[in-house]
């Protein structure tokens, strides 16, 4: 089953087309790696899956409800200049169902220190987001995502410039999100990772995009297992010629 789908998708960014003909379903309860060169349209079709960005030609079927769609781009979105202590953001994580400007009740708190504790951050509950290390953030960030209880989640590099303990917590729980049914689309550049977390791949390379598995992806870069030391994935990948 699936509750994303897409259908003769094009896109498009300041005039010029990105990926057209793009086909497929992201399979629910699954983890699919979105990989490619720099360029080849990833942060633009996860723009367009979360209603940034219209499509030019084709649709997005998602069944997914607006307020149980979550997006974790790149840290370098996140503005740490602006006054927010870690459990204020998890909190926020409440806006898309309970809303912005109503008080949280006793639940939500509850709720709160138990995504904290599961993701390692309790004891930086009242810390500024300015004053934490790149693990930290991506942990907390990962917390609002929990707290919103989504049932799609897209995530940008999310283990970029982050330490290895923060590596485990997050491939832990992002893991656990999949069994109980989330659909995950995580943008990877590293082959530990794809073999680690995904369950299946989606390429994007000239403007078009292939379907794949870890296996596949693994076997043509010469790991022989997710044991061996993986690579980076090389810029120019994937190419489409096999």
């Amino acid at each position: 089953m699936s509750r994303l789908r897409l259908e003769g998708l094009q896109l498009a960014q300041g005039g010029r087309t990105v990926l057209e003909h793009l086909e497929g379903s992201f399979h629910d309860g699954a983890i699919t790696a979105l990989i490619g060169a720099n360029g080849a349209g990833k942060s633009t079709l996860i723009q367009a899956i979360m209603g940034i960005l219209p499509p030019i030609v084709g649709q997005i079927h998602c069944d997914v409800p607006k307020e149980r769609r979550a997006w974790l781009p790149q840290q370098l979105a996140l503005d740490l200049t602006f006054p927010m202590s870690v459990e204020e953001l998890v909190m926020t994580g409440t806006w898309p169902s309970h809303g912005a400007l109503k008080d949280y009740c006793g639940p939500h708190y509850l709720k709160a220190r138990e995504v904290m504790r599961r993701l390692g951050i309790s004891h930086l509950a009242h810390r500024p987001l300015g004053e934490l290390s790149g693990g930290q953030r991506q942990r907390a960030l990962l917390g609002r995502t929990l707290m919103q209880g989504a049932e799609l989640l897209l995530l940008d590099e999310p283990f970029a410039n982050v330490d290895a303990d923060t590596v485990t917590v997050l491939t832990q729980v992002l893991r656990e999100m999949a069994d109980q049914g989330t659909t995950i689309v995580v943008v990877l550049h590293d082959l530990e990772q794809l073999a680690r977390l995904a369950d299946c791949v989606l390429l994007l390379a000239g403007g078009h995009g292939r379907w794949s598995t870890p296996q596949a992806i693994l076997e043509r870069h010469g790991v022989a297992d997710h044991t061996s030391q993986a690579p980076l994935l090389p810029l120019g990948f994937p190419g489409a010629a096999s």
